[in-house]
C-alpha cells in the first residue's frame, strides 16, 4: 500500500455512493404501494359486511328440503312424462 491517502479517499468515495444509492432507494417509496393499501383495508371490510350478509340469508338446505324418498319423486317425474307424452300422442 505506496498510497494511503489514496485507499482512504476512495473507501469514503465507495462509501458514500453506496450511501446515497440506498437513501435513494428508501426515499422514493412506490407511490402505488399507498392505494393497495387503502383498497386491502376496504376489501377487509367489505368481507366483513359481506359475512354478515350471507349469515342473514336463508341457505338451501333450509329453503328447499330435500325429498323424504328419492324413489317416490322419480315415480312422479316419469308419470307426469308419459302423461305428456300420451297427450301428445293423442293430437
Amino acid at each position: 500500500m505506496k498510497r494511503p491517502l489514496a485507499w482512504l479517499l476512495g473507501l469514503f468515495a465507495v462509501f458514500g455512493f453506496l450511501r446515497r444509492r440506498h437513501e435513494a432507494v428508501a426515499a422514493t417509496a412506490d407511490p402505488r404501494a399507498e392505494e393497495l393499501r387503502r383498497k386491502l383495508d376496504e376489501s377487509r371490510s367489505l368481507v366483513e359486511e359481506r359475512d354478515e350478509f350471507e349469515g342473514a340469508e336463508l341457505t338451501v338446505d333450509r329453503a328447499q328440503p330435500a325429498p323424504e324418498d328419492p324413489e317416490s319423486r322419480r315415480r312422479a317425474v316419469h308419470d307426469s312424462a308419459r302423461a305428456t307424452a300420451q297427450q301428445m300422442r293423442k293430437r
